[in-house]
């Protein structure tokens, strides 16, 4: 892949983690990554294309599993057979603590562009904020919240392989949309945006 002529590069597995979710994503454990591809297009065909309701499917299989594992209990204590191995069900303090965290730093970045663009009056970022919802949007438009999920699981299972197997090539296509894309963004700024007046304490930033 040319690592010789790019020594510094880390490989997109250590870009990935370097961990399980890596070798998952980059298909090094193919069998997992199979599973999974094939149960979300399951699921994707069973509720869009089958007229499957969402809600009812989910009642249903946690229905069928508690009666299963009601029955073998039941059975299990009268023919003397071990019961189901059923792990503690329970979430422990230090997940609960992560999560809240990551969840706490994404809100305060949000609330800070919030700031910055209603306090501040950073026009750039309103822009930007205001384009990114726009695409979110009219990509809400065309697809519903199931096919999105569902192209969000191929995306991933499916574009680190390539730019793994490709990423010279990518790499190359990349930096020219890059300089595309600031060029235009720089006529852009140049010829509109920094025509419209600022506030003077404009360059002050809330620590």
């Amino acid at each position: 892949m040319g690592e010789s002529d790019h020594p510094s590069r880390i490989s997109v597995h250590q870009a990935l983690g370097g961990g399980s979710v890596a070798d998952f994503l980059l298909w090094r454990r193919w069998c997992g990554a199979a599973v999974c591809l094939v149960s979300a297009s399951s699921l994707w065909f069973l509720f869009e294309r089958a007229g499957y309701n969402l809600l009812s499917f989910v009642a249903n299989v946690v229905l069928l599993l508690v009666v299963i594992l009601f029955l073998w209990a039941k059975s299990a204590s009268i023919l003397n057979r071990p019961l189901p191995p059923l792990p503690d069900m329970e979430i422990s303090e230090e997940s609960v603590v992560k999560a809240a965290d990551v969840i706490r730093v994404w809100i305060n970045y949000a609330l800070s562009v919030a700031r910055d663009i209603a306090v501040g009056r950073n026009v750039k970022l309103f822009l930007q904020v205001a384009f990114g919802l726009w695409v979110v949007s009219y990509i809400g438009s065309l697809f519903n919240f199931l096919t999105l999920v569902y192209i969000g699981v191929v995306l991933s299972l499916s574009v680190p392989v390539l730019y793994d197997k490709y990423q010279d090539h990518i790499d190359d296509k990349l930096r020219v949309t890059h300089r595309v894309v600031q060029t235009q963004y720089k006529k852009i700024d140049d010829n509109i945006l920094r025509k419209i007046p600022m506030p003077i304490n404009m360059g002050k930033k809330t620590q």
